[in-house]
């Protein structure tokens, strides 16, 4: 079995090469590894034992985040050093204040987990939800490296569970102890007799709801606003975003601020040819001298950069949250923490929070540009009435309702 994980291991490195011909991200994975560990070597002081924090990208980042954060807190002492899997978790929080170091996450051989379990001297291995790597486990076990895997979630689905998934449970066996989201996922991993788990809940909702309490502040997109009523869309895909045409041309007094998932410079122009030229514009372009004068003219503002979204949902009344016609939705706490009404496309069924805000009715499913305008209608768009509506409310309930892991997961760690 493990012949046949490292035959994968190199076929899945084989296909980022040949991407990389033509896709920017895929160069950047490999242009990330080259000559990694003699990097790593160079730049770790030999006489420091680090707290490893793994993410796969930006988003598990934020999951995770509010455990570095009260760690460091409550130990001031301890050393960070942070692996990415992914060139778009990398780019965005490489220079992240918190942490000693950040890296990519070498690829998982046995050679490069015995090097870089080397190297690091962990005290501590902390890797969030999905990511499991034979190599890196098997290494920390051996080295009787403590290793935490937080808000994780499993499924009757998943390798582990299933008659070929011995490697996985292996993998499995190696974790020190699991903090898991839900009750389900804990009866999942008993049937493997598997123990060592503590249902905490999941992180994301402390690190959402300390965002919504000190947003980072934008005065452009504040002046952009002004006293409309404003709509925000996150993480959108074309799919999303054709549907949201749609829409602001049925509320022409609404503005739209629309931050898609790709920023490239093909995307965005690809989503701005979807609006009158004279209604859209570039976050980019909003303090330029030609645009001053004019920017309240503007219906539709374009965010063409990464890093703000968590905090623009302040200023909507209403969020759309993109994926929901692809292979599944984004973040929808981040919204839900400022009290916003949330609406998304069908494919949500993933996701238990998604779930549980439609049920409280506090988020809204929809196939069309028809059920598109009867949810708001619904909660009250032609009659300015959003704010009155009690979705939003409910929303912010929910999220505030649910916190408390980060707090579960420190005093188990650390018994504090």
């Amino acid at each position: 079995m493990v012949f046949l994980y490292d035959l994968g291991i190199g076929f899945y490195t084989l296909m980022i090469r040949l991407a990389s011909l033509k896709n920017a991200k895929a160069k950047a994975w490999l242009a990330g590894r080259k000559n990694l560990l003699k990097k790593i070597s160079k730049e770790l002081n030999p006489t420091i034992q680090y707290t490893w924090f793994h993410f796969a990208s930006l988003g598990e980042f934020e999951q995770g985040r509010s455990v570095m954060e009260h760690l460091k807190a409550t130990k001031k002492d301890i050393h960070i050093l942070i692996t990415f899997f992914s060139p778009s978790g990398y780019e965005i929080r490489k220079n992240y204040a918190l942490a000693d170091h950040v890296f990519y996450l070498p690829s998982d051989t046995a050679t490069h987990a015995r090097e870089f379990v080397s190297l690091v001297k962990p005290v501590m291995a902390v890797f969030t939800k999905y990511e499991y790597w034979y190599h890196y486990f098997d290494e920390l076990h051996k080295n009787q490296i403590p290793l935490y895997v937080i808000s994780a979630i499993f499924r009757k689905n998943q390798p582990f569970f299933q008659f070929y998934g011995d490697l996985h449970r292996r993998m499995l066996q190696c974790v020190s102890h699991f903090f898991v989201q839900n009750e389900e996922s804990k009866l999942l991993l008993q049937t493997l007799s598997i123990n060592q788990v503590t249902v905490s809940g999941d992180t994301r909702f402390d690190r959402v709801a300390e965002n919504a309490s000190h947003p980072k502040s934008f005065d452009l997109i504040k002046s952009f606003c002004g006293e409309a009523q404003v709509f925000v869309a996150g993480s959108t895909w074309p799919a999303d975003e054709k549907l949201l045409a749609q829409l602001i041309k049925q509320h022409p007094d609404w503005k739209l601020i629309i931050a898609p998932h790709e920023i490239s410079e093909e995307k965005i122009n690809a989503l701005e040819a979807l609006f009158d030229s004279n209604s859209a514009i570039r976050y980019s372009a909003l303090n330029t001298p030609q645009v001053a004068i004019r920017k309240f003219q503007y219906e539709i503002l374009i965010i063409d950069n990464v890093g703000m979204l968590s905090s623009l949902y302040q200023y909507g009344c209403i969020a759309y949250i993109g994926g929901g016609f692809g292979s599944g939705i984004h973040n929808t706490l981040e919204a839900a923490a400022f009290g916003l009404p949330i609406l998304f496309g069908p494919n949500y069924y993933k996701f238990q929070e998604a779930k549980d805000m439609i049920d409280l009715g506090a988020a809204f499913s929809i196939k069309n540009g028809s059920e598109f305008e009867t949810v708001l209608d619904k909660i009250g768009v032609s009659h300015d009435l959003v704010e009155t509506c009690g979705c939003g409310k409910t929303a912010k309930a929910y999220v505030e309702n649910n916190t408390g892991a980060t707090a579960r997961i420190i005093h188990h760690i650390l018994g504090v």
